[in-house]
C-alpha cells in the first residue's frame, strides 16, 4: 500500500468515524518509497544543518502501523489465554482541572467535540502536537524557520529561530504563535495566544482550555531515525498546576512527503447528529 492510498483511507475513516481520528492506521512501506529504511538497521547521527543544529527535517510518525481501535479499549485476547488486563494511561490535561472544570466537563460529550466541524486541536489527539488528530507530520528547517505540517486537517506551524519574540499583531489561533530557540541540540518551542474555541485533544475528549493556554515543546533528534519530544502545558484559568507530557518517541517514516487529509464538515453531519441523539438519550 502506498502513502497515497493510506490518505485515502484515512479521508474515508473521517467520513465513517471522525470521533475516531487518532485511529489513522500506519502505512506498510512499498517498494517505490524512500525514508528511514529498514528498522533493523543500525541509525547513523542525527545529521545537521549548515549552521551546525540538528536538522529536524523530516516526515515523522509512530514508527509502526498501528491497529485501527479506540486508546482506551482492551486489547484483544490471544487465541485461547486469558484476556489482557485494560490500557493504562498516564495523567493527562484534564487531570489537573480545577473544579469548575471539572464541573463545566461533565456537562459536554461527543456532540460538543470541535473536531467534528473539522477545527484542528491546540495540542495532539496522541499528545503530539506535530500530528494533530492524525498520526504522521513533517518538518522543515531553515536557517530562519521551522516550519511543522500536520497532515490531517491541513494544519501548519510557522516557528522563527531568529531570536524575534512573540507578535502582537494578531489574533488568537487554533495553534496559537510560536517562537523558537536553540539550546545546545535541543529545539525549544514557545506557544502562546491560543483562541479558547478548540479543545486539547479530539475524537470526543472533552478538553477545552482558556486563552491563557502556554505550551513549551522541546524536540531533540537522538539520531537519524528518532525524534523525542517533551511538552509542558499550563494554563491558570483551568488547570490547577502545569502539565509535564510524557515524553513522545517519533521515528523517521518511510516516505518523505505528507498529503493532505481534508475535512469539510459535510461527512461529519450525521455523526453530530448520532451523537447529539446518544447524548439526549442519557440525559433522559
Amino acid at each position: 500500500m502506498t502513502h497515497t492510498s493510506m490518505t485515502t483511507n484515512a479521508a474515508r475513516g473521517l467520513a465513517m468515524a471522525a470521533l475516531a481520528l487518532l485511529f489513522l492506521a500506519g502505512v506498510p512501506v512499498s517498494a517505490g518509497q524512500t525514508g528511514a529504511g529498514d528498522a533493523n538497521e543500525t541509525a547513523g547521527p542525527a545529521p545537521r544543518t549548515a549552521d551546525g543544529h540538528p536538522d529536524l527535517s523530516g516526515v515523522w510518525w509512530p514508527g509502526r502501523d498501528l491497529q485501527v481501535r479506540p486508546l482506551a479499549a482492551t486489547p484483544p485476547a490471544a487465541p485461547g489465554g486469558p484476556p489482557p488486563p485494560p490500557r493504562e494511561r498516564p495523567p493527562s490535561f484534564t487531570n489537573f482541572y480545577q473544579p469548575w472544570a471539572v464541573e463545566k466537563r461533565q456537562s459536554l460529550g461527543d456532540k460538543d467535540d470541535p473536531t467534528l466541524r473539522c477545527i484542528p486541536v491546540a495540542f495532539g489527539t496522541v499528545n503530539v502536537s506535530l500530528y494533530g488528530v492524525g498520526l504522521v507530520g513533517q518538518i522543515i528547517q531553515t536557517p530562519k524557520f521551522v516550519v511543522m505540517l500536520t497532515e490531517t486537517f491541513h494544519g501548519f506551524r510557522i516557528i522563527p529561530t531568529d531570536g524575534r519574540g512573540h507578535r502582537d499583531d494578531v489574533a488568537p489561533s487554533y495553534r496559537g504563535d510560536s517562537i523558537g530557540r536553540w539550546e545546545g541540540d535541543t529545539l525549544v518551542v514557545d506557544q502562546t495566544n491560543f483562541t479558547d474555541t478548540n479543545w486539547m485533544f479530539a475524537e470526543g475528549n472533552v478538553s477545552f482550555h482558556s486563552d491563557a493556554l502556554h505550551i513549551v515543546e522541546r524536540y531533540r533528534r537522538v539520531d537519524a531515525n528518532t525524534l523525542e519530544v517533551e511538552a509542558t502545558i499550563e494554563d491558570p484559568k483551568v488547570l490547577t498546576q502545569p502539565w509535564k507530557v510524557p515524553k513522545q518517541t517519533l521515528k523517521l517514516a518511510p516516505f518523505d512527503q505528507i498529503m493532505e487529509i481534508g475535512c469539510s464538515g459535510v461527512e461529519t453531519a450525521p455523526l453530530m447528529e448520532a451523537a447529539s441523539k446518544q447524548n439526549y438519550g442519557k440525559k433522559k
